[in-house]
């Protein structure tokens, strides 16, 4: 039987973290993602705009727009019609979309690889891993780099980033991430702030990696993962009782590979929100039903607005460099 044509879909992609050009946006991994489903068609008049944090471009298109929160930031319903964001509940305007979906779309579509993890808990038991590692560039994380200090007093802990490096090279985090994480039986998946749904791709990398995550930040991560299968600081009354954790794990073979072997998913099967036809579903109630009579919230004026902002900038990097002499 035939496939039926993919719905067709106007639309423009702006405030992302990458720069503002056509290459990026197609490689943007909800563009590749959103793909599967939609025959997507670069406009700068577009029917639907997709925006981040990252600056104030959305502000000049008038169309639906659609916010997706790469950031631990709040959806503002003022300035977006819909969001995706970290945020629960899912509502008739907001859906969860957690960062980690969009990073396996490039490096592991459909979760293929974490859910074979099980099986190659016994050939990675056997690896004589290193003990653990620490992969960050963010200075500003309190709680990751407490945790790190007081770890790093049972055993010595690999830091191949920016932040506490004392490898001597920094690890490229395109390309050599998981080739690092690989050589680990721990890795410190700490996110750069705590926030209910906030759970981006440092617990996934870990998982990638066959490395077992030792994760702080989204207070509801058993939603997003099995909670047999990483440490989770917060189930712990403090960072003294998790180390302790993790020292009879690192001394326990059986232990170790129990955690090993646990599916990175409850009965090995992707959580709702991060799951392909539930995505899509959402997308097509967007896309396929348009507001009628153009009630949205984009005003005309808030091209000023944008203005406002643009002119703001300059001033905001001037005042840093004031503070900072």
């Amino acid at each position: 039987m035939p496939r039926l044509p993919k719905p067709k879909v106007k639309i423009n992609f702006t405030d992302f973290w990458h720069p503002q050009n056509e290459k990026e946006i197609r490689n943007n991994a909800l563009f590749i993602l959103l793909s599967k489903r939609f025959d997507l068609v670069l406009s700068d008049k577009p029917d639907f705009l997709i925006y981040s944090c990252f600056g104030h471009r959305f502000l000049k298109y008038h169309c639906p727009r659609i916010f997706y929160a790469s950031e631990n930031v709040r959806p503002n319903f003022r300035q977006c019609d819909y969001a995706f964001s970290f945020d629960y509940p899912v509502t008739s305007k907001n859906y969860r979309l957690p960062l980690y979906k969009l990073s396996s779309e490039k490096v592991d579509p459909n979760f293929k690889i974490l859910k074979q993890k099980p099986q190659q808990a016994e050939k990675i038991a056997q690896e004589n891993r290193l003990f653990c590692n620490f992969l960050y560039s963010n200075k500003n994380a309190k709680e990751r780099i407490d945790f790190f200090h007081q770890l790093q007093q049972y055993k010595p802990i690999d830091s191949g980033g920016e932040v506490l490096n004392n490898l001597g090279y920094t690890v490229s985090r395109k390309n050599k991430k998981v080739d690092f994480l690989s050589r680990y039986k721990f890795t410190i998946a700490f996110e750069n702030s705590s926030h209910p749904g906030y759970t981006t791709e440092k617990i996934f990398f870990a998982f990638l990696s066959g490395s077992i995550p030792i994760y702080w930040g989204n207070k509801e991560i058993a939603k997003d993962f099995n909670p047999e299968a990483f440490i989770n600081c917060h189930n712990y009354q403090n960072f003294d009782a998790v180390i302790k954790h993790i020292v009879e794990v690192d001394n326990n073979d059986a232990l170790y590979q129990k955690y090993l072997s646990a599916p990175v998913f409850v009965n090995n099967i992707e959580n709702q929100y991060v799951n392909d036809t539930n995505i899509f579903q959402r997308f097509e109630s967007i896309f396929l039903n348009p507001p009628i009579d153009n009630k949205f919230v984009a005003k005309r004026s808030d091209i000023f607005k944008f203005l406002i902002a643009k002119l703001k900038q300059p001033l905001l990097r001037i005042k840093k460099f004031l503070d900072n002499i």
